[in-house]
């Protein structure tokens, strides 16, 4: 099979196959000098200077030029964060629910913790529903339907599976809440640079979480969180200063998007390391790098279906999935398995689907065909 681009080279590794992107990434060369050059450049100006305080906002107003092209939407919607779970909890401890309101999420067995235990916690307020799902992690529409009510205030979903790499139907949904004038969050950390037309418009999502450091190519402590400007004061922020806030008249009064929900943001090496990173991506084509993700992913399940007592989890359909391969192998433990992968340098992660342990493999576009190969070859072993 001939996957057409190499952009092995781009990323700096050794010996070393590295196929848990869903977890955090490799980062490009630009975006390391990018880093570097930052740095060089912060100490040079002097770190409290006009010069300095000029050059910081030309990084941040360029991310968010960046990253509002990525999922559309308007720049100043875009919040920067340490994490995903950072833009979760802004929602889930922010939004301001009646004592009668109740929450609806997806099976939370099936469920990243970060999506997780920050609306368990919010169900200690109010009510916390969860729709019946299948074993794949799917759910019916109907199933959705049947749950809301009118004191339904908000609806959380993730946008792909974190365990199997399944798609789901989020812009379906978000038309039907969109009827009912039901704000609606997105966990976007398995998508957003992995999958192309991730549209906040077509989803029809109020909020968004997503991080830098998976499919994104950024440094670790970079989070994105998107907020409808419309949506903005359905949270009260979770934080306050100067950055965030004026006091006039003896009264705090936070300002506009999207300064209102970043108080004490300092994270500006980070900043020009995902810049440069969003931008890497930006030039090569979401569009291609999701093309050439599906080919590894589709080359890696191709060779696993030939191997006797592998079980691939996921869609068959590569338009349903994003790269994630997810399997187990007949009499084996997935703990083991990924233990004696890396001692051959060989890099894959241990997740679960409800209890059961699995190997998740997922590959990105700077992966090659030959490493694809070399994990087969090593399990085979």
């Amino acid at each position: 099979m001939n996957l057409d681009f190499d952009f092995s080279q781009e990323f700096p590794y050794r010996d070393r196959v590295y196929l848990n992107n869903a977890s955090t990434s490799r980062m490009p060369n630009t975006s390391i000098q990018a880093m570097s050059s930052f740095l060089s450049k912060y100490n040079e100006y002097g770190p409290d200077s006009e010069m300095s305080d000029s050059y910081v906002r030309e990084r941040l107003n360029n991310l968010r030029k960046s990253v509002s092209q990525l999922i559309k939407c308007r720049p100043e919607e875009i919040v920067l964060t340490q994490s995903v779970t950072d833009g979760i909890n802004f929602v889930a401890n922010g939004m301001r629910f009646k004592p009668d309101s109740n929450i609806i999420t997806r099976g939370s067995n099936h469920e990243h913790p970060a999506n997780h235990y920050a609306w368990v916690r919010a169900g200690q307020k109010v009510e916390l529903r969860e729709m019946a799902i299948d074993d794949t992690g799917y759910f019916e529409l109907d199933s959705l339907k049947k749950t809301i009510d009118d004191n339904t205030r908000l609806v959380v979903l993730s946008h792909a599976l974190f365990n199997t790499g399944s798609i789901l139907p989020v812009e379906e949904i978000g038309d039907h809440l969109a009827q009912k004038n039901i704000p609606y969050f997105i966990d976007a950390a398995q998508t957003v640079g992995c999958i192309n037309d991730v549209d906040v418009n077509k989803i029809k999502c109020n909020f968004m979480s997503f991080n830098g450091s998976k499919w994104l190519c950024g440094p670790m402590g970079m989070g994105i969180f998107f907020c409808r400007k419309e949506s903005s004061e359905m949270i009260e922020p979770l934080q306050v200063g100067g950055e965030s806030a004026i006091f006039h008249d003896n009264k705090i009064i936070h300002k506009e998007m999207p300064a209102r929900f970043q108080a004490g943001f300092r994270n500006w090496v980070g900043v020009a390391g995902l810049e440069a990173s969003v931008s890497y991506l930006l030039k090569t084509g979401i569009e291609k790098i999701r093309d050439r993700n599906i080919k590894l992913a589709n080359l890696m399940r191709e060779e696993l279906s030939r191997m006797p007592g592998v079980i691939l989890l996921g869609p068959q359909e590569d338009t349903k999935r994003t790269s994630i391969v997810s399997f187990t192998i007949r009499d084996q433990d997935s703990e083991v398995v990924v233990r004696r992968l890396e001692k051959a340098n060989i890099v894959l992660a241990v997740r679960e689907v409800f209890s059961k342990k699995i190997v998740r493999a997922s590959p990105h576009f700077f992966n090659t065909e030959s490493e694809i190969l070399r994990v087969i070859d090593a399990l085979k072993n």
